[in-house]
């Protein structure tokens, strides 16, 4: 038996990381068993799916490596085949027409809340056998009315409902389209879908899918109910969590396998291993490992391991991602320093491509004051001769490359007697106008000869200034 898993969003919002955790779930499934994975999108809603949406849930499977090997397949292009199936249900007597109004069925209910009972439909139609011409019925699944559905949950062990709790649902509206129900019964069917991994608050939905299925003669496949995303808080994952777009985290400077990784460990364990390249994910997974509990999203932990992807990433695969968060930021990549020397100097010091990005501004934009702070602790009259030294030998050096800029640092410390950081942080300061930079021999050497003797030039300036004032 092959094994068959599909992702099925519904197009209307983004791909959320809720959404791609069970997309990735399936993905792995049938990847680990030399499956086929199937993309469906569930577009039966028409005034809440759009185009945008489709593109956002294609965008967003692309660029995590989401591959799939089937579709995708548009639920509004099988319209007659949904109908067809209820033709079949209604020949066969497992389904009914039922032309109860909304109020009516409302009103039922409102009395059955009243009476502390569960509100259900009270199956008014389900034996009627005349015709209201004036009236465009639904049409409701006849769901047995004794017995109990009993499946084994792949995450969650045996589950078990009575028929007495599941009243008879709507398959086909009354202006003749299906229901949800109907159409993901009929596509996992037709789609000879083995497994069918998705989130838990499907469950309510599984043995009234089961009921149709049996109805229909069909193989039940094996469900698996994946908890849903907690926020911190323990509230249900949302916007006001930080919920967004999987693509979003792209332009917030994640690695696609650093969100991976973290949507795998979202639930799911193997020992107390912690980084996971992909192809460790597809030998290590599986489904009976995927925790019962509620999995709390932590946006602490994402960042670090991003970091720690960043940090062992081969420095030319972060180029042009570098390039884009700077772009982004406004800056002239295509005349400024070598972007590959910026990753190799920044690729410890940031937990995002897009912080990287920000650290990196200062070799594309020169300040335009120093940092009060900084220059106060640092631009002293102390600092004035060791800055002048460097200027002098910066000046003369014929090699503007890292080892011979550091040696200038060091000979310039040893030549006064002073410590290294006496001489290192005036100079940090009046190359960068900051305390904080990367290391000084790749600042200098980003930053370039004429503007790093532009800026030296300027502290002692400033230093001068600010002797001339005390005296006076």
């Amino acid at each position: 038996m092959t094994i068959r898993t599909r992702f099925a969003p519904s197009p209307t919002g983004y791909l959320h990381v809720g959404g791609a955790r069970t997309a990735l779930f399936s993905w792995l499934y049938a990847q680990k068993t030399k499956g086929q994975f199937v993309l469906r999108i569930e577009d039966t809603d028409a005034e809440r799916s759009t185009e945008e949406s489709v593109q956002a849930i294609f965008d967003g499977m692309q660029w995590l490596g989401l591959a799939h090997d089937e579709g995708p397949f548009f639920q509004t292009d099988r319209f007659p085949r949904y109908l067809d199936v209820i033709q079949q249900l209604l020949d066969q007597g497992d389904a009914y027409y039922c032309y109860c109004s909304t109020e009516e069925v409302e009103a039922v209910r409102e009395q059955q809340r009243a009476d502390k009972q569960k509100p259900r439909y009270n199956g008014k139609c389900r034996h009627r056998t005349d015709v209201d011409e004036t009236v465009k019925p639904a049409v409701r699944f006849k769901n047995p009315e004794q017995g109990e559905v009993v499946f084994n949950d792949l995450v969650r062990g045996e589950i078990s409902i009575s028929n007495e709790e599941l009243d008879d649902l709507i398959i086909a509206r009354s202006d003749g389209t299906p229901t949800y129900n109907l159409t993901v019964v009929v596509d996992d069917l037709d789609m000879k879908m083995t497994h069918i991994i998705r989130g838990d608050d499907h469950i309510n939905n599984t043995p009234r899918q089961i009921n149709i299925m049996k109805a229909l003669g069909a193989q039940v496949p094996h469900f698996a109910h994946v908890p849903m995303i907690l926020g911190e808080d323990g509230a249900r994952l949302s916007k006001r969590h930080g919920a967004v777009s999987v693509m979003q985290y792209l332009d917030d400077g994640y690695l696609p396998e650093a969100l991976l990784n973290y949507l795998v460990r979202l639930g799911w364990s193997h020992g107390d291993q912690e980084i996971f390249s992909v192809g460790q994910m597809i030998d290590l997974f599986d489904i009976k490992d995927i925790n019962r509990a509620a999995s709390a999203f932590n946006t602490e932990k994402l960042l670090w391991i991003n970091q720690q992807y960043i940090m062992a990433s081969e420095p030319e695969k972060l180029v042009k991602l570098l390039a884009n968060q700077l772009t982004e930021l406004g800056c002239d990549v295509e005349n400024g320093p070598d972007i590959l020397e910026i990753v190799k100097t920044q690729q410890e010091r940031a937990k995002t491509l897009k912080e990287m990005a920000e650290k990196s501004l200062l070799f594309y934009t020169d300040y335009e004051e120093f940092e009060e702070k900084a220059a106060k602790k640092n631009l002293k009259f102390a600092a004035l001769e060791p800055l002048e030294m460097m200027l002098s030998k910066f000046e003369q050096l014929p090699d503007w490359s890292k080892e011979p800029l550091h040696q200038v640092i060091l000979d310039t410390a040893e030549a006064l007697d002073l410590k290294l950081g006496k001489v290192a942080q005036p100079l940090r300061v009046a190359l960068t106008g900051t305390a904080v930079s990367p290391a000084l021999d790749a600042t200098l050497f980003l930053l370039g000869k004429d503007l790093c003797l532009k800026n030296i030039l300027r502290a002692t300036e400033y230093i001068k200034e600010r002797i001339v004032a005390q005296q006076s």
